[in-house]
């Protein structure tokens, strides 16, 4: 009788968003509009390491400028080297030195400078990984549940991890290394300016011819990036069509038909991608060849000789000219690749923005604490977006008392539950615990009167012992062991080899329904006096379960308890069983009064094979007992009803 109220929502990756957010061709793919919006993301997530990247950035720009002095020193050192030829003696000394300094002093100054760059912004960028993800954490944790309900867990995974870390380049290099990229060229081209304008001018000469053909390259991009993202979601769609229904396509031997579908969309990809490709890569070889450094030296030189020849500069300018034009194109491809890195950066942002601006419970202005463990449900209604799964709900859980519910899949067990726990908020109506709207009670005041155990045990990397003090972490040893014992786990524990230090995974593990019990001690320690018990029996080995229900029997003494029940045992147990059709509370009563209740009657049956069915249809009465009962007749028939809903 397991839940599937709550939508799966799937979220498959969209190579059409993700492609020309990615695809380094230096457009903006034909999505201006995710591009501008990726760039404000930036600008948001990077406010708080602004002064780390202005300070990187200026570093970095000091440390371009003294990447000349190199050059000027070794311009200096071949003057007073010509200089000393030309009049028959040996060069200065004291001038030599100085040169020399000039080009070490140089060198020195631009690695220490740019070595203080990237470690200003490491620091900043270690800084923003953590804020960000303790950002992402806190978010989650204030999250409703509804938000996981529709998150893919890769989508949760990759902003926590993928996202801030697709961040790290830009915050800790690209910046930097942009600034030295743009600082260093215009720096050089001044200094060759300085040296003479006709040679500076011809150090940059290569460069429009270069920007010329890859402009000519790129005519059409966006169109045909666009269709380039047509035909990856096409395949994509292929592979999941291909892989999602293989037991279908297999079951009725449409295997190959489904593969030939997928080969024939990648083909199709391949070969289109291939005639895109092919004049592209001519062009952009082409480009690169027009500032290859032989191509440059050959300008250059042949140029310099030229100007040589004519009496206007003198051999070691040309040469100086030479070496600087060398260093201009440098800045080609750092800022080529910081360019496809923006994009990618961006769209991380975008995701990362996407997690951080999902709104959270409110918190109440005044805070209210239960006085009992009562629970009210009343007229409580809940949405799945534009699915409804529960539909005018009212129940009471009397302090002390079982509950169980029960009803088929998708008919709103798990769904009534996390209202409980405030997962989520009711669409309509509202619930009660103590008298006072769950609303109104603070999270934290919440659960430590709400504990929860579970199916599926969910225990920590963390010591036993810090896993049961989830519940109380101010409890002493003394007490987690008495919980443990009470849970019938204390024993296997102590028979660990750290006993409760000990780590699960790390040497030593435990069975499915230890693991439970562990949980369920955690429960006993929080004793709070509401309990939330997804049977806990229902996936329990044989060995365990025995002990589980012992266990079970000394949490639920005195409290309030709502099952979500599963098994035969929790419905003949409880002291009132209320019944879910589609989101509607249709009956409520004890086990042996709601076996006159068909639907209950088969539900029953399905779950215990051979118990004894229940009276036919026509005898079917509703008649109220207990209090909270909301059974009444109905007719036998087809087009009966219940509880006045249609």
């Amino acid at each position: 009788m397991a839940d599937s109220t709550s939508p799966t929502l799937s979220r498959s990756a969209d190579p059409a968003a993700t492609t020309t957010a990615e695809t380094p061709t230096g457009q903006d793919g034909g999505a201006p509009p995710e591009a501008r919006a990726g760039k404000a993301a930036l600008k948001d997530l990077l406010r708080p390491v602004r002064g780390y990247l202005m300070v990187g950035m200026l570093l970095s720009a000091l440390s371009a400028v003294c990447a000349l002095a190199p050059y000027a020193g070794l311009l200096h050192l071949g003057r007073i080297l010509l200089d000393a030829h030309a009049a028959g003696q040996g060069p200065h000394a004291g001038r030599v030195q100085d040169a020399v300094a000039l080009i070490l002093g140089g060198l020195a100054a631009r690695l220490v400078l740019y070595f203080l760059a990237l470690s200003v912004t490491h620091v900043g960028d270690m800084r923003l990984a953590a804020q960000l993800r303790t950002r992402i954490v806190e978010v989650m944790a204030r999250a409703p549940l509804s938000w996981f309900t529709e998150s893919s867990s890769g989508r949760v995974r990759k902003a926590v991890q993928n996202d801030a870390h697709d961040l790290h380049y830009l915050v800790a290099h690209q910046y930097v290394e942009c600034t030295a990229a743009i600082v260093m060229p215009l720096a050089a081209l001044l200094y060759a300016l300085l040296i003479d304008w006709r040679l500076g001018l011809l150090a940059v000469a290569t460069l429009p011819v270069y920007a010329a053909i890859q402009a000519w390259s790129m005519r059409g991009m966006g169109d045909l990036t666009r269709k380039v993202d047509a035909m990856l979601a096409d395949v994509s769609a292929r592979i999941v069509e291909l892989v999602s229904g293989i037991a279908v396509v297999k079951a009725f031997g449409r295997a190959g038909r489904a593969h030939q579908r997928y080969t024939r969309a990648a083909q199709d990809m391949a070969e289109y991608y291939r005639a895109w490709c092919a004049p592209m890569l001519r062009s952009n070889a082409l480009a690169t060849s027009v500032i290859a450094p032989a191509v440059i030296l050959l300008v250059n030189l042949s140029g310099g000789a030229a100007m040589v020849r004519a009496g206007w500069v003198d051999p070691l300018q040309v040469l100086a000219t030479c070496l600087i034009a060398l260093v201009l194109p440098s800045a080609i491809d750092t800022l080529g690749w910081s360019s496809w890195n923006n994009r990618i950066a961006g769209a991380a942002a975008l995701r990362i923005m996407d997690v951080l601006s999902t709104e959270p419970l409110p918190e109440p202005a005044r805070a209210r604490s239960p006085r009992d463990g009562e629970i009210r449900f009343e007229d409580v209604s809940f949405d799945y977006g534009a699915i409804r799964a529960l539909d005018g709900v009212s129940l009471t859980l009397r302090p002390g008392t079982v509950t169980a519910l029960v009803g088929a899949s998708g008919s709103g067990k798990s769904t009534l539950a996390t209202l409980l726990a405030r997962f989520n908020d009711p669409t309509q109506g509202r619930v009660t615990l103590g008298g006072v709207d769950l609303r109104d009670v603070p999270a934290r005041e919440l659960y430590r009167h709400v504990a929860f155990v579970l199916q599926d045990a969910q225990l920590l990397t963390l010591p036993l012992v810090d896993n049961i003090r989830l519940a109380r972490p101010g409890a002493s040893l003394e007490q987690v062991r008495a919980a443990a014992r009470a849970a019938q786990i204390d024993e296997v524990i102590m028979a660990l080899p750290q006993g409760y230090d000990t780590v699960l995974g790390r040497g030593a593990d435990l069975s499915g329904g230890q693991a439970q019990r562990v949980a369920i001690a955690r429960a006993i320690l929080a004793d709070a006096p509401v309990l939330i018990l997804d049977e806990a029996t229902a996936f329990a080995d044989p060995e365990s379960e025995a002990a589980i229900q012992d266990a079970l029997s000394e949490l639920v003494r005195g409290r309030t308890v709502l099952v979500i029940a599963h098994r035969p045992a929790a419905l003949v147990n409880a002291d009132q069983v209320a019944l879910l059709e589609r989101g509607r509370l249709v009956a409520v009563g004890t086990h042996d009064e709601l076996m006159a209740d068909p639907a209950y009657a088969a539900l029953w049956r399905a779950a215990a094979p051979g118990a004894p069915p229940g009276p036919p249809p026509d005898a079917v009465r509703r008649s109220a007992s207990g209090p909270g009962s909301s059974r009444q007749a109905r007719p036998a028939g087809p087009s009966s009803t219940r509880e006045g809903r249609p």
